[in-house]
């Protein structure tokens, strides 16, 4: 089965998250499929706006932790970074060159590509979901979508991509960890997350309907207020603040490895889920 679909509706990309099964949990094969559909759009000159989405009940659950096509230990491109095969490592050195990749430097490269993209997303959005959604310009979210960070629970504080602060703004970024809790796309919207609401049979319509209002502008226009915005948002030390972070996360990562029965604190994608509210 192919992992991520690709399919060009007039000036929108849609690329769609395709492990329904599994509820679209990101392996590398997928964080590879996304790169390579992104690339596809970007390099479309008569694409003028990406959608992600994702198949099925919901977005996505996150980092893959668990299902059988969890691939953590196979050698991958690396496109992100330039760092050396992770395979080859152990430790705390084979997971910040690993993580460096895959998350970390994905997402940064994604939110770096100069035409809009909206998130399309409905059901659960936890953890790695929320980095996926966070490099999107927009985010147009379903009524039953909700959201949750909750790996706190492992000892770690906070997903790779450490948007938080900015996506959510201190206070609720601090309530959104300490508790693990899920919080509903009301709230999501409330704290400035989310672009627009709608119902969930509407969530596709909507989306496209947005993303073809947004193509009608001159795509170089597009592209620099996109870079402005962005701009502004690191002077306002978003990047440096997610490598602060993203030292803390391998700390804890150390951490648990010494402490617990693994890097994750004995953690499992179950056991984060039922202990979510």
């Amino acid at each position: 089965m192919t992992v991520v679909r690709y399919e060009r509706r007039g000036p929108v990309a849609v690329v769609t998250m395709n492990r329904p099964d599994y509820r679209n949990a990101q392996n590398s094969a997928m964080t590879y499929a996304l790169d390579d559909a992104f690339s596809r759009a970007v390099d479309d000159a008569e694409v003028k706006v990406i959608v992600l989405a994702g198949e099925g009940k919901h977005f996505s659950a996150g980092h893959d932790i668990g299902t059988p096509g969890r691939d953590v230990d196979k050698t991958f491109d690396r496109r992100a970074v330039m760092w050396w095969d992770h395979t080859t490592r152990e430790g705390g050195d084979q997971r910040f060159a690993r993580e460096s990749e895959v998350y970390l430097g994905m997402c940064r490269r994604w939110r770096e590509i100069p035409k809009p993209m909206i998130a399309s997303v409905q059901g659960a959005c936890i953890a790695g979901g929320l980095m996926l959604a966070w490099i999107c310009d927009l985010i147009v979210a379903s009524d039953d979508a909700f959201f949750a960070d909750p790996v706190v629970r492992m000892g770690i504080p906070g997903v790779e991509y450490f948007a938080h602060p900015w996506v959510l703004g201190p206070r609720a970024a601090k309530e959104v960890l300490f508790t693990g809790d899920r919080f509903s796309v009301q709230q999501a919207k409330e704290w400035g997350m989310i672009s627009r609401i709608v119902p969930r049979a509407e969530l596709e319509n909507s989306t496209m309907e947005l993303a073809e209002r947004i193509a009608a502008m001159p795509q170089f226009g597009l592209a620099l207020a996109k870079k402005a915005v962005n701009q502004a948002e690191d002077l306002m030390g978003m990047r440096s603040g997610m490598d602060s972070v993203f030292g803390l996360h391998h700390f804890a990562h150390a951490h648990n490895a010494e402490t617990s029965t693994d890097s994750l604190g004995g953690q499992s994608a179950r056991s984060m889920r039922d202990g979510a509210r």
